[in-house]
């Protein structure tokens, strides 16, 4: 009978690896040795790459949208609650470098664009607090009447850009910077 703690091993390897080399650069057999299982290990908990990936991606989503909602207040003005969710976001990002890195490749592959184009339709269900925020700020004339595919861009843009330079020493993220640089995506979808 297999440990209990291997499926998480395999799940830790994947992630380090697929930050690290990205997709194709890691395959199973190297996930298998980095996680300390055989091989056939992987197999008996994910079908195959596609299926550890896309649930790798499931799983990130299960710890990063409790960790922004923390403390947040659906009645609060639409902007407060923008502020609250991307600065717990952006933060999330800052402080777990390896999940910005594998959900940033994962979002710019062919495994994210059916994801993402489920979530901009909102076809997809759990974890789309941020569009249903939108299209509620939309419909309440609190942000821009633009498609929520642009609201998107304007809002997370920036905060991946940031998050990601923060990751590669480029800028040095402190709290002012953090609140003013979400103010600024706020201000990019405000009307």
């Amino acid at each position: 009978m297999a440990k209990p703690d291997k499926r998480e091993e395999i799940v830790k390897a994947s992630l380090e690896l697929i930050a690290e080399q990205g997709f194709h650069g890691a395959p199973m057999a190297m996930i298998a040795e980095r996680a300390g299982v055989g091989a056939g290990t992987i197999y008996r908990y994910f079908e195959n790459k596609d299926v550890l990936i896309t649930e790798l991606y499931r799983e990130l989503e299960e710890r990063i949208f409790p960790a922004i909602q923390e403390g947040y207040a659906p009645d609060k003005p639409i902007r407060e609650q923008f502020l609250h969710l991307s600065t717990g976001l952006l933060k999330y990002f800052i402080e777990n470098s390896l999940d910005f890195r594998f959900i940033e490749q994962f979002h710019n592959s062919p495994y994210g664009v059916a994801c993402r184009r489920d979530k901009l339709m909102g076809t997809k269900a759990g974890c789309d607090i941020f569009h249903d925020l939108f299209e509620y700020g939309i419909s309440q004339q609190a942000m821009k009447d633009l498609p929520l595919v642009i609201i998107f861009a304007l809002a997370f843009g920036p905060i991946l850009a940031v998050a990601r330079d923060h990751i590669l020493g480029f800028i040095v993220l402190d709290e002012a910077m953090i609140a003013r640089t979400v103010e600024a995506c706020w201000d990019g979808v405000r009307r």
